[in-house]
């Protein structure tokens, strides 16, 4: 397909071509520069340059005479360094585009192909550059003047880096967003990073959070007890601690073949643990307690909401009895359905993902204990969680405590 557009240079290399090649024709010249005559005399009539005419080769044959040993001798001439002036063309396009393959191939974005431009420079003619790479003359140049700039700032991410890294080897579970919170803690306000530039800055160094997703069932439903109602309705809020919990029971595999289990008492409002309990049963012993823990840290339950699935530890008759001697109202989701305790189901997947990352198991049972309890414990006290502003639950309880007490007489 013809070309559209051409650089100006190349317009006036072709008419200069033209004009200065003894006894050459348009109908030669377009020939061998690849252009339509109609183009090449437009080129030629905007530059000034007349155009010889001569009689078509069907004329000539006729009349013997009509061409003259000299006048063929500068055709062939002409001719033969219009040849050589398409060869050199075609070389130097086949040497570009052996050179910017990848560029090409891809469709890289413009900033490839500027600097495609900027390392080629002084190897080929600019034009040619221009013309095969399809950047503007007056972009590019623009592009070169900021590069002081573009250092500037990759010197900047460079160091932010660098920053983002210290925080990730702390707690390689840790993505862009609660980098960024880390990042920002205690920062003044003009110092302070946006989050879109530390995921822009993890992207372009390979930085990224862990991520896991496994799902499995570990309710054991028990029709025959007592049935409770929903009273959160997957409501997994509250405007104040120690008023709305949710619990379940996760599985914690061993490489011996068995398995211990993690009972846990969640605070809806701010995500904090406040109770838990690892035993190598499901019992209902284990869910009790775990809401002892949480007895034992608020210094008591009464009024609260405790929120579970139909797990049978749950159903069972002594797990009421035990709410009812700690005040709390018993609250369940609908059988069989995960989502109607999505929050502690959420908690226990984040929980495995965090701690076991690439492994499938903990070694042994001593292992498993010790990493639960201090991520556990790092969880509440130092783990940053998005339902809390990116700060830990721990805090997030202080400073909601701070907030809502009654101002002084």
């Amino acid at each position: 397909m013809a070309r559209k557009n051409y650089p100006e240079e190349f317009k006036r290399d072709a008419v200069a071509l033209y004009r200065d090649t003894e006894g050459a024709t348009i109908t030669v010249i377009a020939a061998e520069l690849g252009v339509s005559e109609a183009t090449l005399s437009a080129w030629c009539k905007a530059a000034g340059v007349s155009i010889r005419r001569c009689r078509s080769a069907s004329a000539a044959a006729a009349s013997p005479g009509c061409e003259t040993a000299e006048q063929e001798l500068a055709r062939l001439r002409a001719e033969n360094k219009a040849l050589r002036a398409t060869q050199a063309r075609l070389s130097t396009e086949r040497d570009i585009l052996r050179l910017g393959g990848e560029i090409f191939r891809r469709g890289e974005e413009l900033v490839s192909r500027f600097q495609f431009v900027a390392d080629h420079l002084h190897a080929f003619e600019v034009k040619w550059l221009y013309a095969l790479v399809e950047v503007a003359r007056s972009s590019f140049y623009a592009w070169l003047a900021g590069a002081d700039g573009r250092a500037a700032r990759e010197a900047a991410d460079q160091v932010l880096a660098e920053r983002i890294r210290v925080v990730h080897d702390e707690d390689n579970t840790y993505g862009a967003p609660r980098i960024t919170a880390e990042l920002n803690d205690g920062v003044p306000d003009g110092e302070r990073v946006n989050h879109k530039r530390v995921a822009r800055v993890m992207r372009s160094h390979g930085i990224a959070g862990y991520r896991r997703r496994r799902r499995v069932k570990t309710t054991v439903a028990d029709p025959a007890d007592q049935k409770v109602p929903d009273l959160l309705n997957r409501d997994f809020t509250a405007t104040q601690i120690n008023t709305r919990y949710v619990g379940d029971i996760t599985y914690l595999p061993l490489a011996t073949g068995g398995n211990l289990y993690l009972a846990t008492v969640i605070d809806c409002c701010s995500r904090r643990v406040a109770g838990w309990a690892i035993a190598e049963h499901m019992r209902t012993e284990l869910v009790a307690d775990a809401l002892h823990a949480a007895t034992a840290l608020r210094g008591s339950l009464a009024g609260a909401v405790f929120h579970a699935d139909h797990g049978s530890q749950y159903t069972s008759k002594d797990f009421a009895r035990l709410c009812k001697a700690l005040g709390v109202t018993q609250s369940m989701g609908g059988v069989g359905s995960s989502a109607d305790n999505a929050l502690a189901e959420s908690f226990n997947a984040t929980l495995k993902r965090e701690v076991l990352q690439d492994r499938s198991c903990w070694p042994d049972a001593a292992s498993c204990r010790r990493e639960v309890f201090g991520w556990l414990a790092r969880y509440n006290t130092k783990r940053r969680h998005s339902r809390c502003r990116h700060s830990s639950p721990a805090t997030y309880e202080r400073n909601l405590t701070t907030t809502t007490l009654p101002e002084a007489a």
